[in-house]
Parts: C-alpha cells; sequence; structure tokens
C-alpha cells in the first residue's frame, strides 16, 4: 500500500459523510451500540491522534496515542458523538485533513521511525490509517459496503487480523480469486467472495453469502 490508499479512503469517506445531516448523524451506524456521530467522532479523534504520533516521529520523539488511555478516548467518543452534524463533519474534515498533510511529510527514509499506536512504527500506523478510514466508511452505514473493499485491502486485514482464527483450527477462507489460510487443527473451509469473508472475518456483516463448513466464533481483535 502507499498514502495514495490512504488519500483515496480518505476521499470516499468525507465525500460520503458531506450530506449526514442532524437526523442521519443520530440514526445507528452499523456497530452495535454507536451512532453514527460516534463513528465520526471516533474518526476525528483518531486522526488527531495519529497526526500527533507522526508529527512526534518525525521529531524524533515517542507520545501516548491518547493521553489518559482508552478510557480518555472512549469518554470524548461519548461526549462528542451528540453534537450538531454540521459540528461533526467540521471537526472530521478538519482532522482528515490534517492527518493527510502530516502523512505526506514522511520520506522514504521515515517508515521505520517508531511510534506508540501498537509500539509499532510509522508504516504500520499507515496501516493502521488505512484500515480505521476504510472499515468504519462501511461502519457509518450509508450505502458504501464491505463490496467496495479492494483485494489488496482484503488481504492486508486478513493477514492483520491473523490472530481471531481459534486455537486448534486451520481456517480456509476460499474466493473465486484468493485462497487464504491460517493456523492448524481441524479444517474449517468457507466460501463466498473476498469481501464477504473479509468482512466476516472483521466481525462486519458480509454483504453477500458464506458457505461451507459451520461459521466458527473468532478471537477477538489483536
Amino acid at each position: 500500500m502507499a498514502v495514495t490508499d490512504v488519500h483515496s479512503a480518505a476521499d470516499r469517506l468525507l465525500t460520503l459523510v458531506a450530506d449526514v445531516d442532524d437526523a442521519a448523524a443520530r440514526a445507528d451506524s452499523g456497530l452495535p451500540g454507536w451512532s453514527r456521530g460516534h463513528v465520526i467522532t471516533h474518526i476525528a479523534n483518531f486522526s488527531e491522534a495519529m497526526t500527533r504520533q507522526v508529527e512526534e516521529a518525525l521529531q524524533g520523539r515517542l507520545v501516548e496515542v491518547y493521553d489518559g488511555g482508552r478510557p480518555a478516548r472512549d469518554a470524548a467518543i461519548e461526549a462528542g458523538a451528540d453534537r450538531s452534524a454540521a459540528d461533526l463533519k467540521s471537526h472530521l474534515t478538519q482532522a482528515v485533513t490534517a492527518l493527510l498533510t502530516s502523512w505526506d511529510k514522511v520520506s522514504p527514509t521515515d517508515w521505520p521511525l517508531p511510534i506508540l499506536h501498537r509500539n509499532s512504527n510509522l508504516s504500520a500506523g499507515l496501516q493502521a490509517t488505512w484500515r480505521e478510514l476504510t472499515i468504519h466508511t462501511t461502519d457509518l452505514d450509508l450505502g458504501v459496503t464491505a463490496a467496495s473493499w479492494s483485494e489488496d485491502f482484503c488481504t492486508h486485514l486478513l493477514d492483520f487480523l491473523r490472530p481471531r482464527t481459534p486455537d486448534n483450527t486451520h481456517l480456509i477462507l476460499q474466493s473465486p480469486t484468493v485462497t487464504w489460510e491460517n493456523g492448524t487443527g481441524e479444517e474449517i473451509r468457507l466460501v463466498g467472495a473476498l469481501t464477504d469473508l473479509t468482512a466476516w472475518y472483521a466481525g462486519r456483516q458480509a454483504p453477500g453469502p458464506i458457505t461451507g463448513d459451520p461459521v466458527p466464533d473468532l478471537l477477538p481483535w489483536p
């Protein structure tokens, strides 16, 4: 992947959100217990947090992702979720635009620089940004589904989520274009479109059917 993939994901997100009004912002998202306002607030807050990761890394410094950790992150989402649609969209646009500007500053030799987000580096942080923007665009439940995910994104997400495969399970996800395998043990083969299989593995609603063996319970996100 490249910075251009993140720009494309951001453009898709901001275009989708542009017409959201107050009623739509209050409506349920695709995530249980979260309105669209929750999702928009989370993406904006994540973008601000990742911008800080990038800017500090480029100066040779490490900084916490969210001041106050996970409790402060969750509280900020709740506090911001019920804002007007205009405020939500303004916050999202400013935060995402600033993050893109920061990613554009990263030179080829900067990508190994460490960050505290997942105790990784700028390269992994760019991938995390790609995941957050792409997945949460579908979570908004505004007509964009996982069927829009590219093959590159699907294979990246499947590999990132390998720890979700249950113990003692050899999971085979078979699509017309890609066969993906993980784990050892009892074979479970699921068949469907790559986007459907990836959505299921990511804990999202699959747009289309999945057939084959009984679907296993997955482990939590890594």
